[in-house]
């Protein structure tokens, strides 16, 4: 074989190798030693020009290692209109699961008519802060009804998702303060914790035994003491106990958080989340936070709680006091979408008997789906980032359109291709789907 050279090789062997080899310099690009500058020293080039920051070398090494493959990139695929359990990426049709449209609600008719109506009434934009001059009823319409279906007393709602929890962590914490999450929380979540300055601890995900030993030992250093967890995860698709996490913050005194980016309208027989499922009381937890970009149809997040939070957060949080207020017609659009939600429950009910379709009938076939719940999100943890970016790119090829989670954004042995599943998929495109999984599984 040494004779044959790489030409030689099996298909396998070759993606092998070169993979390894692109991970030996993804390793040495992140381990470059520090030079630190002496006076009179010149400044390296690499000090001021973009196209030489460490950060861009390895994405340049990822992206040319995988033309090398013959893997052509996943991302920023052209979609041509409206995408939900189907899409249209260069004229043609594919099944999609690569959408957060879990209800079907965008493109609803009477969303996308709110949505005209606010502005023919608003306009487009705001034009200024809220507490400035960017006001408006259809915001306090908005928050009215989320705090309704939390049941508890107030919200408020911010233009990001992902500033949503950056600026009320960083915000509320400081550095007297311990916050305590799931090793598997959110970017936004950690960047809130970042700019705190609190004191970070994690817990193996979903280890609730692990939590309440952190906070027998730790408890009593601290002023304040926040849990973070998410009320299903992204990545895996399950979600924690509720209940037992109430009790330990309660017998601690600590307060709780959820984001529930991914559970609210997904879980419980109406949408309305982790209590829901689990039959809770809204005011057992004290931070109930979610995004209005997955089953509320339109872009931002909120935070849900007592009137003493949701007035801080108004006139003191960073990304509420000094950004511009969400667009009207974003509001209008995510308040029908709600309304819609819990007058047609159906909704919910479909897509949860479709997500536990698809995951029984991944599981008979012996796909690995992890310790997902099949509510919404399901793996298919396959074991490497090389196998799962060609997975995606041959279901492509077949007309399916699934995204793959490669390294770092998961551990190397955990990358995956990731379906996110609507209320309006059927069976014969789940089975059409896991048909052509299973055949590419044997493939690569």
């Amino acid at each position: 074989m040494a004779g044959k050279g790489i030409a030689g090789l099996t298909g396998q062997l070759k993606d092998k190798l070169i993979q390894q080899a692109l991970e030996r310099k993804l390793k040495q690009a992140e381990q470059a030693p520090l030079q630190p500058l002496r006076s009179g020293r010149e400044i390296p080039e690499s000090f001021c020009r973009f196209d030489l920051h460490p950060g861009y070398q390895q994405l340049r090494i990822m992206s040319e290692g995988g033309q090398r493959l013959g893997v052509p990139s996943p991302f920023f695929k052209l979609h041509d209109g409206l995408a939900g359990a189907t899409t249209h990426i260069g004229g043609r049709e594919y099944i999609n699961f690569a959408s957060y449209n879990y209800l079907g609600l965008n493109g609803h008719p009477a969303v996308q008519e709110a949505a005209k109506q606010a502005i023919d009434r608003y306009g487009i934009s705001v034009s200024a802060s809220r507490p400035v001059s960017g006001e408006r009823p259809v915001h306090r319409e908005l928050e009215e009804t989320i705090a309704a279906a939390y049941e508890v007393d107030a919200a408020v709602v911010f233009v990001s998702g992902h500033a949503t929890n950056v600026s009320t962590i960083g915000m509320l914490f400081g550095p007297k303060d311990l916050v305590i999450h799931d090793e598997y929380i959110h970017n936004s979540a950690l960047q809130g914790m970042l700019l705190s300055g609190a004191k970070r601890l994690s817990i193996p995900h979903n280890d609730l035994d692990a939590l309440d030993d952190i906070l027998i030992r730790n408890r009593h250093d601290f002023e304040r003491v926040l849990i973070v967890v998410e009320g299903i995860y992204s990545m895996d698709g399950d979600y924690p106990d509720l209940p037992r996490l109430i009790e330990i913050k309660q017998r601690h005194r600590a307060f709780l958080m959820v984001d529930e980016a991914h559970s609210f309208g997904v879980m419980g027989r109406n949408g309305l989340g982790l209590r829901e499922h689990f039959g809770i009381a809204g005011k057992a937890v004290d931070i109930w936070m979610g995004t209005l970009s997955k089953s509320l149809a339109g872009c931002g997040g909120y935070i849900a709680g007592e009137n003493a939070l949701v007035e801080h957060l108004k006139f003191l949080a960073p990304g509420f006091l000094y950004s511009v207020g969400m667009p009207a017609p974003v509001a209008a659009a995510s308040r029908m979408a709600l309304n819609c939600m819990l007058a047609e429950p159906e909704r919910v009910q479909r897509l949860q008997q479709m997500g536990a379709y698809f995951l029984r009938q991944a599981r008979q076939l012996g796909i690995d789906t992890g310790a997902s719940t099949g509510l919404a999100v399901i793996p298919a943890i396959v074991g490497s980032s090389l196998r799962a970016a060609r997975l995606s790119s041959s279901l492509f090829e077949q007309g399916i359109n699934v995204q793959p989670i490669l390294y770092p954004a998961v551990p190397e042995k955990a990358a995956r291709l990731r379906f996110f599943i609507s209320c309006e998929h059927t069976e014969e495109q789940i089975d059409q789907t896991l048909a052509a999984l299973k055949k590419a599984l044997a493939d690569f």
